[in-house]
């Protein structure tokens, strides 16, 4: 789902909750002038209780207790910090369905939309109404014993069963779909979503899932077993892990924020959730480009798409192709060099006119040898 942009000036009645890490000083000085200029625009901020004290809020800020009833009727949730900071605002935001805007001033920041120097555009976006919204799946975590539900929660990256002492190592068996798979002497088990994917599942050796995929994720943590591989599997299957009786007790993270502790014998079911996460999105950047970002990969020697590939040109309309000189390319679909350089082929230099001089051999213009 996307907020198309508009030109309509800033109402009265609109409002955005600002949530900041304020242990950091950065993010005190960053919400101050969020605030600020929000204030400008006409628009309401409200700020949580604690916060509010910490940032030296004016009197017109409104202050909410740190409740989802904070984020209902915002427009957005500016989160200025890192992804845990984001993480926590996300369990305000998903009930009332407020898109959350995150600014990086962390360390990754994956689930971050902008950067601290961009702080000042990201705001003016906020109030001309310029950004998008994504929708990203989460999970919905049930804890039974002995038949009887004993907690219920649920993440946006990840449900981790962790062994609660050093010593020893749990004892799980995992199910798909009501069947058993495998039995796994281990240091915990990770089930992530795809957003979560690059965060303690990727460090647990799970593998990179993009987020339009839909999918869960089952990444043991240091498995002793000959089947130990990360698993992907349906959206819709439910994935059950269960404590073994002589195992030790264990402990349910979630988002590394909400636990649960599991005595032996617990039986831990995640499936789907009913309410997905909705993240306000600036750049329509690809997640490849993302990954190369965060992760400061190299990519040294990529020469993109061949000649041949290159040929092919994406039309808004599906199935269709731009025509060669929509894309400035020659009628053969050859891209044409700037004008008064050489072809890279050897072939004349562009004139104004678009027609190419003659060749470096003397040929004609135009003539391509074996065509």
């Amino acid at each position: 789902m996307s907020r198309p942009p508009t030109n309509e000036p800033p109402v009265g009645d609109r409002t955005v909750l600002v949530v900041a890490h304020t242990g950091r000083a950065e993010a005190i000085r960053s919400a101050q002038l969020v605030i600020g200029r929000l204030a400008e625009a006409g628009i309401t901020v409200r700020a949580l209780e604690g916060d509010a004290e910490d940032l030296d809020c004016p009197n017109k800020v409104e202050v909410w207790p740190r409740t989802p009833a904070a984020a209902e009727g915002v427009e957005v949730v500016i989160v200025l910090g890192g992804d845990g900071t984001l993480l926590r605002a996300a369990d305000l935001a998903r009930p009332a369905g407020a898109p959350l805007l995150g600014v990086n001033l962390g360390h990754v920041g994956f689930l971050a939309e902008a950067e601290r120097e961009d702080l000042a555009t990201t705001v003016d976006r906020v109030i001309e109404r310029r950004y998008d919204v994504e929708e990203r799946m989460t999970i919905d975590v049930v804890v039974r014993r002995n038949g009887s539900v004993t907690g219920t929660t649920w993440a946006l990256n990840e449900a981790t069963v962790e062994k609660a002492e050093r010593q020893r190592m749990l004892e799980l068996v995992v199910e798909i779909d009501g069947r058993p798979l495998s039995h796994w002497g281990c240091d915990g088990v990770v089930m992530a979503t795809p957003t979560g994917s690059t965060a303690y599942a990727f460090s647990a050796g799970g593998p990179v899932v993009w987020p339009e995929v839909e999918a869960l994720l089952v990444v043991p943590i240091s498995a002793h077993a000959l089947f130990a591989r990360p698993l992907m599997v349906s959206p819709r299957s439910v994935v059950a892990i269960e404590v073994l009786p002589d195992t030790p007790r264990a402990v349910l993270w979630c988002d590394g924020a909400r636990t649960l502790d599991l005595p032996p014998g617990a039986r831990i079911e995640v499936r789907r959730g009913e309410r997905p996460v909705r993240l306000a999105r600036l750049h329509l950047t690809p997640f490849t480009d993302r990954l190369v970002t965060k992760f400061g990969l190299p990519v040294t020697g990529w020469r993109g798409r061949s000649r041949a590939a290159a040929l092919v040109r994406r039309h808004p309309d599906p199935g269709k192709e731009l025509p060669p000189e929509a894309c400035g390319e020659g009628s053969a679909g050859v891209p044409l060099p700037p004008r008064g350089e050489p072809a890279a082929d050897g072939g004349g230099a562009r004139t104004e006119g678009g027609n190419a001089g003659p060749a470096a051999d003397g040929s004609a213009p135009g003539a391509v040898e074996g065509r």
